[in-house]
């Protein structure tokens, strides 16, 4: 659903721009309070992950694909906040580097695909978390329902912004339909990719899902015929931090793996939008991108002319750019609020 230049107009692409910049800047804020000493190293990780798994478009109707958003995931996983951020990250990564997504349309897919569906897809999350059984089953569930309505949901804000600042005048009603029709589709996908990874991490590390702290039952034994609650296991610095890097590790392997080969057998069709606009005249002031030049363009190194290779290799390029990129300014982040703590720590000898 990456938005071209040229779809919207250049006063609507503007506030949009400064809308999404407010978002982003009140979202480094609240990733203050969400990011600790170990989930910061994975927000990084969160963001090249959803990179990869956004190269990976899967057919949903005839001459039609779809693609991963990830607002849901990243919120999940590491929080609304930093959720914002991470699908932030990718977008830049994608439309300065790969040419994908307009630059005078980042606000627009900064507003659509990453705080659109970050929100809608979290507080339904927590809507349902709250009344579903405390069970790791029910925060797999509620990703999966949080995922599927986030992708009509950024279908719906699409349509929106195109009311209000479209550049071809076509009746908004055939795009509200078109639109959300094969987003609902393309929601589905979404859904089970995020059902399928969040499930994964809280099968291992439940500790490191944000969204399923305090949610999941406790471990229980069956002693003389009744069911006790197993006691929480001490802490163990080494032995946390070792397992923390074996789950970072396992996470950019299989990021590279799936940008770097699994992406060569990814649906050629035209994803939800580019259909969309195709068919409904959307498209017709589209322009040239800034970045068409770019030695990446369109996920394939430039004058290589092997296609698996070429496109193999943008992939793992780009793995790499977003989570160098995401981990720094996770990094930032982290130390700003270790810094923060410091500060309003007293001394020894001091008084509070």
């Amino acid at each position: 659903m990456h938005v071209p230049d040229g779809f919207i107009n250049a006063p609507v692409s503007a506030a949009a721009g400064v809308v999404a910049a407010g978002a982003v800047a009140v979202s480094l804020r609240g990733a203050r309070r969400e990011l600790d000493e170990r989930t910061a190293p994975l927000a990084g990780l969160v963001a090249a992950f959803i990179f990869a798994v956004q190269m990976l478009n899967f057919p949903v109707a005839a001459g039609t694909s779809g693609h991963l958003l990830g607002g849901a995931l990243a919120a999940i996983l590491v929080g609304p906040c930093t959720g914002v951020l991470c699908i932030s990250v990718v977008l830049l990564m994608q439309g300065v580097l790969f040419a994908d997504g307009g630059l005078t349309a980042l606000g627009v897919n900064v507003l659509d695909m990453g705080i659109t569906t970050t929100v809608v897809a979290y507080a339904l999350f927590r809507g349902l978390v709250g009344v579903l059984p405390r069970t790791r089953r029910s925060v797999t569930v509620a990703s999966f329902v949080a995922a599927l309505v986030s992708v009509p949901a950024a279908a719906c804000v699409f349509t929106l912004i195109y009311w209000i600042g479209g550049t071809t005048d076509i009746p908004i009603g055939k795009v509200f339909t078109a639109m959300v029709g094969v987003h609902v589709l393309i929601g589905i996908g979404e859904a089970v990719i995020t059902a399928l990874t969040v499930g994964a991490v809280i099968a291992v590390r439940p500790d490191l899902v944000h969204g399923a702290r305090g949610l999941t039952a406790p471990l229980k034994l069956r002693v003389e015929g009744e069911l006790v609650d197993v006691p929480a296991p001490q802490p163990v610095a080494p032995v946390a931090a070792r397992s923390t890097r074996g789950i970072w590790i396992t996470g950019l392997i299989t990021a590279v793996v799936l940008a770097g080969f699994v992406s060569f057998y990814a649906s050629a069709s035209p994803d939800g939008l580019e259909k969309v606009a195709a068919d409904q005249g959307i498209d017709k002031k589209a322009e040239e991108h800034a970045s068409k030049d770019s030695p990446l363009a369109d996920y394939g190194v430039k004058d290589i002319k092997n296609a698996r290779l070429s496109g193999g290799l943008a992939g793992v390029i780009g793995v790499g750019a977003t989570i160098v990129v995401g981990s720094g300014v996770f990094y930032v982040i982290r130390r700003r609020r270790t810094a923060e703590a410091t500060v309003g720590t007293p001394r020894t000898g001091e008084t509070v």
